[in-house]
């Protein structure tokens, strides 16, 4: 079984190639097509728009969800998680409570800065 991956996995080299430059050609579009209308900035060529996607890559982690760490953060989540699972009704009223003075009571629809007065 895997001498006959062996061989198809050369055959998804120009695939991933053509694919790298199918994105590049879609983010030289874009850009062409919206931004110097907009912003007033200068066109760009196919090896510029690759530089962008090398550079968001770099600054936001690649392109599967995993930017700043998402690995690392879906741990934590799922750590706590378990943590507020393990405690009583009481340990996780008061966990909460902590976190409403630090963080404040900020509902959907209303601006950090709207926090209602301590009471």
């Amino acid at each position: 079984m895997t001498h006959r991956f062996g061989k198809r996995k050369w055959m998804f080299i120009p695939i991933i190639i053509a694919a790298i430059f199918l994105f590049g050609a879609i983010v030289m579009g874009l850009w062409n097509a919206i931004l110097p209308a907009v912003l007033g900035v200068k066109t760009i060529t196919l090896w510029q728009a690759l530089g962008i996607l090398i550079l968001s890559k770099i600054l936001f982690g690649g392109f599967r969800g995993g930017g700043f760490g998402g690995h690392h953060k879906k741990q934590r989540w799922m750590e706590m998680q378990q943590k507020l699972a393990q405690m009583t009704p009481e340990e996780r009223e008061q966990f909460k409570k902590e976190w409403r003075n630090r963080c404040g009571e900020w509902k959907w629809g209303s601006k950090p800065g709207d926090r209602p007065a301590a009471e």
